[in-house]
This record gives structure tokens, C-alpha cells and sequence, in this order.
């Protein structure tokens, strides 16, 4: 391990889930989960239809409450009740649907709900700043290479990728710790597959802990640097992305694996 490693490993994790279990009625969709996401990493989390990872994502993004378990943000213990609870805490959450509104331009979009106003009187007024909102997010574009040329479009106009790059944006415009990623390449080509494993770098190069849901398991070898899978509601495996193959994922994921 290098000096690297050892800081690394010093810091608390960005977010921890200890012992999450979540009830529906009879049904126990999550059974007492353990889930460490650690700062400038990609951790995948695997799973088949109905393992869970949907209410994880649920809980970890603050939509809903777990029925017992200890949540942990940078080391502290935590509680939400809502999406606003875990913004607040620095975690952002870029669902599969992206959750951008088509008639506002990208601008808009990225500071949907935190609009900056302008100084003084005007700002006293309510009167926006879009010169400096625009600013910010040219500069957010260029840096995290999101290929929008005029970001005062509306988003109806964008290609699939270029929507993935804009909700991708704004979450790392406003994450101080955590980015939760749902499926963010189901629906994209290639091309725009490898610009999102791009903006995935530039969030972990920030020191953000990103959390990758998945069912691409090449794609996650590719990317990820932690892997965990989940099965029945439990997360029952996590290896280093280096130390696993197609094989053992794939075999974890359908219960056929002893050595998990």
C-alpha cells in the first residue's frame, strides 16, 4: 500500500450503510445491508431484478426512511426523511430518467431550485443572475468535457448523451461527498457510453464517492474500482473490480458461487 493508499483509508467513508433493512408488509426488500462508499472511488453495485438495489438507492438518496440500520455520511451519523436531507449533506442522485425538465434550458436545469440572484436590490427583488449561472456551467461543461455548445438551449434539443452529461454536470456541481448513479448508460451508444465513463473519472478525480448501479458487467469491471453484489435483499459480496471477472459476477449475482 502507498502513501497514496494510506491517506486513502484514513479518511471516514463518504457514505456507510450498517445493518439497513427495509420492510413492505410481509416482504423484506432489504436484510440488514452493509454498503461502504469511499471518497475518489467508483464502487458498481451488481444485482438481478428484485435484489434490492433499487431501495437501497431509495434510502441512500433520502427518498425513503429504512425500518432500522445506521446511515453515516464523512463519518457521522445521520438521518433523512426526504431527497432535500441528503442534498443537504452533499449527496446527489441521478436517477435513470434523469429527472431534467425538457423545456428549460440546460442553465436552468443545473440550477433548477438554487437559482442564484443578483446583488443588492435586484437580488432583494428576485431578479436571477443568469449571466453568472451561465458562466458556472460553461465552465462545469468544459472542465467535466459535457459536449453542450450553448448550455442556454432547451434540453428537449439534446441527444440522450448529451441529457446524461447535463444531469451528470449538475451533480457534480452541487456534491460535496456522494454522487448515486442509476443505470446512467442503459440507453446510449457507445460513443456516448465512453463520454459517461469520462464524466465518471472526472467525479472520482474530485475525490467524490460514486456509487455506479448496473447491469453492464463488463462495463463495470471497465470502470468500477469496488464491486459488491447484492442478492435477496443482502449485499453479500465486495472485491476489489481488479480482483473478479465476468465469471465470478455473473455467478454471485445468480447464487451460483460458493467463494463469495
Amino acid at each position: 500500500m502507498n502513501a497514496l493508499d494510506d491517506q486513502l483509508s484514513a479518511e471516514p467513508p463518504a457514505l456507510e450503510l450498517r445493518g439497513v433493512r427495509k420492510r413492505y408488509g410481509s416482504i423484506e426488500a432489504l436484510r440488514g445491508v452493509e454498503l461502504t462508499l469511499r471518497p475518489g472511488e467508483v464502487h458498481a453495485l451488481l444485482g438481478d431484478n428484485g435484489a434490492g438495489k433499487s431501495t437501497m438507492l431509495k434510502i441512500a438518496s433520502g427518498a425513503i426512511s429504512p425500518d432500522e440500520g445506521v446511515i453515516s455520511v464523512a463519518g457521522e451519523e445521520i438521518s433523512m426523511s426526504s431527497p432535500s436531507d441528503a442534498r443537504q449533506l452533499g449527496i446527489e442522485t441521478v436517477y435513470q430518467d434523469l429527472a431534467l425538465a425538457d423545456d428549460r434550458s440546460a442553465v436552468g436545469n443545473v440550477f433548477m431550485g438554487r437559482e442564484l440572484l443578483k446583488s443588492g436590490p435586484l437580488g432583494m427583488l428576485g431578479v436571477l443572475d443568469r449571466r453568472a449561472m451561465e458562466q458556472k456551467v460553461t465552465a462545469e461543461f468544459e472542465h467535466l468535457g459535457v459536449p453542450v455548445s450553448d448550455p442556454k438551449r432547451p434540453v428537449r434539443e439534446f441527444s440522450g448523451g448529451q441529457r446524461q452529461g447535463i444531469a451528470l454536470a449538475r451533480a457534480a456541481m452541487w456534491a460535496r461527498t456522494t454522487v448515486l448513479l442509476d443505470e446512467p448508460t442503459a440507453a446510449l451508444g457507445v460513443r456516448q457510453r465512453a463520454m459517461v465513463h469520462n464524466l465518471m473519472d472526472g467525479l472520482r478525480s474530485r475525490g467524490l464517492a460514486v456509487l455506479l448501479i448496473s447491469h453492464d458487467v463488463p462495463e463495470v469491471l471497465r470502470i468500477a474500482d469496488t464491486v459488491s453484489v447484492m442478492r435477496l435483499g443482502s449485499c453479500i459480496a465486495t472485491r476489489p473490480a481488479k480482483e473478479v471477472d465476468t465469471r465470478w459476477c455473473v455467478g454471485a449475482i445468480v447464487g451460483e458461487l460458493d467463494d463469495v
